[in-house]
């Protein structure tokens, strides 16, 4: 099989190239698939793509011109790729739904604990030859209590972790985790959860219910000086309504490995350059904002992981084999 794999990174090749069998032919393109790049497809019998490229449904009609059958994700979510008109043009789209859950939650709680014991500020310090305790001072996590919007594989992981930190934790899912019921995790409403937790972590896909899920007016409802996590899609928050929480006092702390317009500048090197995002400019303004570049799958385990699944949905599709990773 034919491939054209797009926003190639060196460890892309690495992993893939490891996995590979000599069915399948990879060419690989360092620039992101759109609507502009989708006739380098031409002459291959599937595309390989990740969360910065934008399948949409101009980009699916060309690739569909041009033969292509296949869009396979290297990742889990797929509010990238417009499912319908793949569907319309008779082209599957697979995915990773699952490669290393312990990755992203174990990020969420690396972000947790920088933000609250500052640990990213000590560093800086110290390199400068300066020892002062001044403006660190954290809490302890025993006895806070964490939201946990979420609980698939990841927020479950998340949520036993922090039941190791000797935390109170609620959750709000449609489906209920049983595992963590027994664990003493509760489930509440939203509401519920705004109210009473200390520390919030989203570990939800995006989806028109949970797009800009916290909006002004969950900001409004939130525990003053709450701390939010979002390791899952940037989309979750609205930007500018947590700018304005933050400047208010009302959001206390937010970590974010995701944002909702990150296809510009993740992934990317962009320190020769000027941002034209006033709004990342004025998230990375604040002293109780950590940002880092949608790095909670990067893994040795989390890559290894999605280069196999990857390599299996193109054999699966190639040999009429049952497509177990389907997005529908």
């Amino acid at each position: 099989m034919k491939v054209a794999v797009f926003s190639t990174k060196s460890y892309d090749k690495i992993y893939l190239d490891s996995f590979n069998n000599t069915s399948n032919q990879l060419t690989y393109f360092e620039i992101p698939l759109n609507a502009d790049t989708a006739k380098l497809a031409t002459g291959f019998d599937a595309v390989c793509v990740f969360v910065s490229d934008k399948v949409d449904r101009k980009t699916i009609e060309i690739l569909a011109q041009n033969g292509v059958k296949l869009i396979d994700l290297r990742c889990a979510g797929f509010n990238n790729v417009d499912i319908e008109a793949a569907k319309e043009h008779q082209i599957k789209v697979l995915r990773v739904p699952a490669y290393s859950p312990q990755s992203v939650a174990e990020h969420a709680i690396a972000l947790i604990l920088s933000l609250n014991r500052k640990t990213h500020k000590a560093y800086n310090r110290v390199r400068e030859s300066n020892f002062a305790l001044e403006n660190l001072m954290g809490f302890n996590l025993c006895g806070k209590t964490v939201g946990v919007i979420g609980t698939g594989k990841i927020g479950i992981n998340f949520c036993q972790i922090m039941l190791g930190f000797g935390c109170k934790v609620l959750a709000h899912d449609i489906f209920e985790s049983s595992i963590l019921k027994e664990k003493g995790v509760e489930y509440k409403s939203m509401d519920e959860i705004l109210e009473m937790a200390d520390i919030i972590s989203l570990h939800c896909p995006l989806t028109p219910d949970t797009h800009h899920l916290f909006d002004k007016m969950a900001f409004s409802k939130i525990k003053k000086g709450a701390m939010l996590i979002n390791t899952s899609r940037g989309g979750l928050i609205n930007t500018s309504d947590a700018i304005d929480a933050l400047k208010h006092g009302q959001l206390g702390y937010l970590g974010i490995d995701v944002y909702e317009q990150e296809e510009s500048l993740f992934f990317k090197d962009l320190s020769g350059s000027l941002i034209q995002d006033d709004l990342i400019e004025r998230l990375m303004s604040f002293h109780n904002v950590l940002i880092t570049p949608h790095q909670g799958f990067f893994t040795h385990e989390a890559l290894t992981q999605i280069a196999i699944t990857t390599m299996k949905n193109f054999a699966d599709f190639e040999n009429g084999q049952p497509l177990e990773n389907e997005v529908k």
